[in-house]
């Protein structure tokens, strides 16, 4: 009988790259897969009631920055990241996917997940084990890094700057979305076509290639 793998997703809004993790769930798809968590930094992000709504209901969890800090003032934003790890390594999940995740997360994160760091207050297997981090972006490797990557690529062509565009899942490393590419698929921009249909083409291809990449980085990944 094969192993259930466990995600925990990462949103900040309206979690439609979230629906497609849910529809492909236990498909061929994405066998053999459940979503443990979905962790929202913003507490209107639609994406928490889809994963309530999802079929069994999937948990959810808001944790956010402005809220933590105002709690504990003497604490800062790296702490806050800190903070998200832990929880996720309650979780203790194969992999963790950032869909949509407007917040760019510390080296205290990262060290956490990736076992670089044990967990001062647990010092234990659970917290030293690498979990991978995947993260869903809007533009090729090397063009448009960090927000608004798809607005700015749409003005880049304007300018004949640039004749297409694209969108990539790749590992999360510390420099912002510069880690390896897992998946790299080339959109194109129609000349004359409105930002809003750049923009809802662009969508389709996220919602295709964050299934396929959580599913190829599942695969790749040895029993713990």
């Amino acid at each position: 009988m094969t192993a259930t793998r466990h995600i925990v997703v990462l949103i900040s809004g309206s979690g439609t790259n979230l629906q497609a993790l849910i529809d492909a769930r236990n498909t061929p798809q994405l066998p053999d897969t459940e979503i443990s968590l979905v962790l929202s930094n913003r507490k209107a992000a639609y994406g928490l009631i889809r994963a309530q709504q999802a079929h069994p209901p999937i948990p959810t969890a808001y944790y956010a920055l402005q809220p933590y800090l105002k709690a504990n003032p003497t604490k800062t934003r790296d702490d806050y990241d800190v903070e998200v790890a832990k929880i996720l390594l309650q979780e203790n999940p194969d992999l963790v996917v950032l869909a949509g995740w407007m917040h760019v997360f510390g080296d205290g994160f990262l060290d956490l997940l990736y076992g670089m760091k044990a967990d001062e207050e647990k010092d234990s297997p659970v917290a030293r084990r690498p979990i991978p981090v995947i993260n869903l972006h809007p533009a090729l490797p090397g063009a448009f890094d960090g927000t608004n990557a798809i607005q700015r690529a749409y003005e880049a062509f304007q300018k004949g700057e640039i004749k297409h565009s694209g969108v990539m899942v790749h590992k999360v490393v510390k420099a912002v979305d510069r880690g390896e590419p897992l998946i790299v698929r080339e959109v194109p921009i129609e000349a004359g076509e409105p930002l809003e249909s750049f923009e809802e083409r662009l969508h389709k291809i996220e919602h295709e290639v964050i299934v396929e990449a959580t599913k190829n980085m599942l695969d790749s990944l040895k029993p713990a």
